[in-house]
């Protein structure tokens, strides 16, 4: 005992008596060598921390939050309360009510009902309420707080099978401290869409068909991200397809990939035909989807221009700057600079951006849509280059983003999160 409390006096005196840079050197090495041996745990632990900070942050903005503006509200405010506003009350509704067999109409237009959010979510939060006794705000948050975690543990994992674990947790400390990153500890579905999507695009990176296929027809009752994911299924069989010569592919193999991209055709219409069958609407979904639309109607691409114009004030700039975003996009998604990240990852962000210019409203929402295009922060790192000679300074860029991420969080949760007027902006 006292030759082991000797020897770790004298470690102690050694670095006390080190300069700062070198204890710095000494603390870096120790902190890469942990993320290399435990990345996991290192990127689960990085998130509950961010969602700590997103907790306080939530819990402030609370107290300027006026209840008659919040549905479900029990006049106080508070950090529970705060985690099922706007699309929250729905699946609250949801799990209470249920879904309606009969679309809501006023002079024939139907109007806003819960058959626009999918049901895997709202069916978890119910299941695990009849099991705890829990009200749905405390279930529902804690639900996404465990399903957030699961899906970094993921993304960790695919990130690190092409930039190694150092960069794959930069990236999970950048995505879990973004401006919208209190939405996945909040009652909405991006921790769980997150879960599938990211699950079924590491088993394409890996060839795994057959779990590709089942994490694909799940998102049908999570989230509509089936389209885009089956072009990215589709690019990832033409690839396999291109190494028959070196490596055949079986006839298992064929079944297996075949069966993922029927997975994704399924998934991609089977909650608009579950609520068809449901209400005898044949178009319930996009009748219900279009409710949030001005003029009832959705028309593809044309909201981000429409938008931009109504932000910007001015037709010309409006084209201008969202011509310089969407050219800006592809150039950052393209580039040697984004190599690194393989051709999933990288399809996943081309298809999905551009299935958001087809068919989202642009707005304030478009913050937490984005969240589902977390390989781009390969790049925005620095890591994305295949030489790793031209990564540099991704420590410092890390940080860098980090800070930023907070210090814009706060005013996402100041702006979005506190409601000064019956319609607000919605997250």
């Amino acid at each position: 005992m006292t030759s082991t409390t000797t020897k770790a006096a004298e470690r102690s005196q050694k670095l006390r008596s080190l300069t700062a840079p070198t204890r710095l050197q000494i603390w870096r090495a120790r902190g890469l060598d942990l993320v290399q041996r435990r990345l996991l745990m290192c990127s689960i632990v990085a998130f509950l921390v961010f969602r700590v900070f997103s907790a306080i942050v939530m819990q402030l903005v609370a107290g300027q939050q006026d209840p008659s503006f919040i549905f479900f509200s029990n006049g106080h405010q508070d950090y529970w309360q705060m985690t099922h506003v706007w699309d929250g009350r729905w699946y609250q509704t949801i799990v209470e009510q249920g879904y309606p067999a009969q679309l809501p109409e006023d002079g024939g237009v139907v109007q806003q009902n819960p058959w626009a959010f999918y049901p895997m979510y709202p069916a978890m939060v119910w299941v695990l309420m009849h099991l705890t006794g829990g009200s749905f705000a405390v279930v529902g948050s804690l639900l996404s707080v465990v399903l957030g975690a699961v899906a970094v543990g993921l993304m960790a994992v695919l990130v690190r099978d092409k930039v190694g674990p150092v960069v794959a947790f930069c990236v999970v400390c950048v995505f879990a401290a973004s401006p919208p990153s209190p939405v996945l500890q909040m009652t909405y579905t991006e921790s769980l869409a997150l879960v599938l999507l990211i699950g079924a695009l590491l088993a394409l990176q890996r060839q795994q068909w057959w779990l590709a296929s089942a994490a694909a027809l799940a998102t049908g009752l999570a989230r509509p991200v089936a389209v885009p994911l089956g072009v990215v299924a589709l690019v990832a069989v033409w690839m396999r397809w291109r190494e028959r010569e070196e490596r055949p592919v079986t006839r298992p193999e064929w079944l297996a990939m075949g069966s993922t991209l029927v997975a994704c055709g399924v998934a991609g219409g089977l909650w608009p035909a579950i609520a068809a069958l449901r209400t005898g609407v044949p178009s319930a979904y996009t009748d219900t989807m279009a409710s949030w639309r001005t003029g009832n109607t959705i028309v593809y691409f044309q909201p981000w221009a429409a938008n931009f114009d109504e932000l910007m004030g001015n037709g010309v700039l409006a084209a201008l700057v969202l011509t310089v975003l969407i050219v800006g996009f592809v150039v950052i998604t393209v580039g040697p600079w984004a190599d690194a990240m393989g051709a999933v990852m990288r399809t996943w962000l081309l298809a999905y951006g551009f299935y958001l210019l087809a068919v989202l409203d642009a707005w304030t929402s478009t913050y937490r849509y984005l969240l589902f295009m977390f390989p781009i922060l390969i790049v925005f790192v620095g890591a994305g280059w295949k030489d790793h000679a031209k990564r540099l300074l991704v420590g410092w860029r890390t940080v860098i983003w980090v800070g930023l991420g907070l210090g814009w969080q706060v005013w996402w949760c100041w702006t979005l999160l506190v409601l000064r007027h019956v319609s607000g902006d919605p997250i």
